[in-house]
């Protein structure tokens, strides 16, 4: 499978260290490993930051020929604090990099000839306008248009209401927290009775044929061309939950390409997401054998 990742690369600064992240190489990063051509279109500043950056793209096996160079920003980095539960919370800096994507014309043409599968991407990248625009052109100009992932990834003072329901009208898949669930219900005016209602009133408004929200501990719910399928949680010690969300989204996407069953997606793709919340910072490395040591949670038992 081919994915075409727009978005951010960061540092995650942590009290004590900096680890590589950011959501959308997160999830290419994850993608990548589990066995996946991945490119990343995203920008590192000129600094020992962005050099390292890309070495560690270059480590996760993320094709770096789209990681733009700019002297214009800083390579991108937010300050993360993690609470009692492993939860973590982020402030932000911008302007960054990553806002700077660089994509020529000769660039372009090797993406629409390279004919990725999915396109990825997120809220956070997408409200700088230009970063908008650019990927707008770049998806536009694919003469069979990709399928979209949207992993929505709400983070504080980086999302209107306005560009949440244009990102929702031109995607297929939508993966989406309980958490979230209720803030966009509430931006879009649903009225929230359950999680099967939400859906449908998305179902109704927007052409998305593959939902997914996350619930933490408690597992995940899928909705895919109508079908759908819930799947506990894993047991695990929450190091930190930073980028478990992405590998659940990498993980999600690779099952649904092997076609599984939508229980067996859903469990491996909480197993995986679990496996990264019990390690600290967002790519760490993983092998199958642990994934296959974890045991379900007894949270819906």
């Amino acid at each position: 499978m081919r994915i075409l990742a727009v978005g951010e690369i960061l540092w995650d600064v942590f009290p004590q260290r900096e680890l590589i992240g950011g959501a959308t190489f997160n999830f290419a990063a994850h993608a990548a490993r589990l066995g996946h051509e991945v490119r990343l279109v995203s920008g590192v500043g000129s600094d020992e930051r962005g050099r390292l950056a890309l070495e560690r793209a270059m480590e996760c096996n993320v094709d770096t020929a789209y990681i733009h160079s700019t002297e214009e920003f800083p390579t991108g980095h937010v300050t993360v604090f993690i609470d009692g539960q492993g939860q973590p919370d982020y402030t932000i800096h911008r302007p960054a990099a990553y806002d700077v994507l660089g994509l020529t014309d000769d660039k372009i043409q090797e993406l629409i000839e390279w004919k990725p599968d999915w396109v990825y991407y997120g809220t956070l990248h997408q409200m700088d306008a230009e970063v908008r625009r650019q990927t707008k052109a770049l998806i536009d100009a694919f003469p069979g248009v990709p399928q979209l992932f949207y992993d929505i990834n709400l983070r504080k003072d980086s999302y209107t209401r306005e560009l949440i329901d244009e990102l929702l009208s031109e995607i297929k898949m939508l993966k989406i927290n309980e958490e979230e669930v209720r803030k966009v219900g509430q931006l879009l005016g649903l009225e929230y009775a359950s999680l099967d209602s939400f859906i449908q009133q998305m179902k109704d408004r927007y052409d998305i044929d593959f939902f997914c929200v996350t619930r933490g501990a408690e597992g995940c719910h899928l909705d895919i061309c109508g079908k759908s399928a819930d799947a506990d949680g894993f047991k695990v010690e929450v190091a930190d939950a930073v980028g478990a969300g992405d590998a659940f989204a990498a993980a999600l996407l690779h099952a649904l390409d092997a076609v599984w069953p939508l229980d067996r997606a859903a469990e491996f793709a909480n197993r995986v997401g679990a496996l990264v919340a019990s390690k600290t910072g967002a790519v760490p490395e993983w092998t199958l054998d642990e994934l296959e040591a974890l045991r379900p949670s007894e949270v819906n038992r």
